[in-house]
C-alpha cells in the first residue's frame, strides 16, 4: 500500500461520514502479505494490461490487487458510502472506472438492504436477509436500512467496456442475479457462496454451464487457495458445496471457460 493510500484511508477512517467503514479498512488494507497472497492467487487469471470486472467492489481490496498486476479495472459498487471510500482511494487512477450501481438480471432499479454496522453485508437480496435470520454466526446482523438503487446487466458493462479476462462477483447472496444478465461465455470468474444460500450457488452453477463454464474449482473463507487444485465439473462442485458444514459460512467458486481461453 502506498502512502497516498495510506493517508487517505486514514482520513476515511477520520471522517464521521465513513467511520461505519473503519472495520473493513483495517480489515482489507495494510497487511502486506496478505496483498501478496491475493496477486500469487488472481495472477494465474489476471494478466497485465487485461480487463477486469470487480462487482461487488465494498472497499477495494481486490482492486488494489488487480491493479497492482497490471489490470484495467471497471468497479461496480451500488452503496454510497462504500462509493465515497472507492472515489478517495482510487482518485487520481485513471485505470480504475467505477460505476455506481447493482449488477442484475434486468436494468431498472432494486431495493437493497442496508446494514449500517456491517456494510460488507449489505445486499439486493431479500431471500439472503430472510436466510441470515436466526442462522447460526449471523445472530449480530442487522439490515437496518433500505435505499433505492440502481441496476446494470453484466451483458450491458460488456457492451460499453468490453469482454473481461476476469471478473470477481461478491453481492451477498445475488450472484444468481448477476449471472442472469450474462448471455455469453467468459475466460473465467469467481461467484461467492454462503452455506446460508447454497441453492443460489447452485443456481449459479446451472447457468454458468448453460453458458459454456466447464471448470470449477473453490477457495473457503479468504483463504486464496484452491479446494480441488484442478478443474472438476458442475457436478462434483455442486456436490461439494451440499458437503460443506454450516460452519464453513462462505468461499468462492472459480469457474472458467477453457473454450474461451480460460
Amino acid at each position: 500500500m502506498t502512502d497516498t493510500v495510506a493517508t487517505r484511508i486514514a482520513m476515511l477512517k477520520d471522517d464521521p461520514a465513513t467511520a461505519a467503514l473503519s472495520r473493513s479498512l483495517d480489515v482489507y488494507y495494510g497487511d502486506p502479505h496478505r496483498d501478496a497472497r491475493m496477486d500469487a492467487f488472481y495472477s494465474r487469471f489476471v494478466e497485465p494490461g487485461a480487463l477486469v470486472f470487480d462487482i461487488g467492489s465494498h472497499v477495494g481490496d481486490h482492486i488494489g490487487s488487480f491493479r497492482r498486476l497490471g489490470a484495467r479495472v471497471v468497479a461496480v459498487e451500488p452503496q454510497p458510502l462504500c462509493v465515497r471510500a472507492l472515489r478517495a482511494i482510487y482518485a487520481d487512477d485513471d485505470r480504475v472506472t467505477l460505476v455506481e450501481a447493482a449488477c442484475g438480471a434486468a436494468g431498472g432499479s432494486v431495493r437493497f438492504h442496508v446494514n449500517s454496522a456491517n456494510p460488507t453485508v449489505s445486499t439486493a437480496s431479500t431471500h439472503f436477509v430472510r436466510a441470515a435470520d436466526g442462522a447460526g454466526g449471523w445472530e449480530d446482523q442487522v439490515w437496518d436500512a433500505e435505499i433505492e438503487v440502481p441496476v446494470v446487466t453484466f451483458d450491458a458493462l460488456i457492451d460499453q467496456y468490453g469482454v473481461p479476462a476476469f471478473v470477481k462477483i461478491d453481492v451477498e447472496g445475488f450472484e444468481d442475479a448477476v449471472l442472469a444478465g450474462l448471455s455469453r461465455p467468459l475466460p473465467a470468474l469467481s461467484f461467492e457462496f454462503t452455506t446460508i444460500a447454497r441453492e443460489v450457488a447452485l443456481r449459479c452453477l446451472d447457468r454458468l454451464t448453460a453458458l459454456g463454464f466447464d471448470g470449477f474449482d473453490v477457495a473457503l473463507g479468504d483463504d486464496k487457495s484452491m479446494s480441488f487444485q484442478r478443474w472438476v465439473t458442475a457436478d462434483e462442485m455442486a456436490e461439494q458445496l451440499l458437503a460443506l458444514p454450516h460452519e464453513a459460512n462462505s468461499g468462492d467458486v472459480y469457474c472458467v471457460s477453457r473454450e474461451s481461453g480460460g
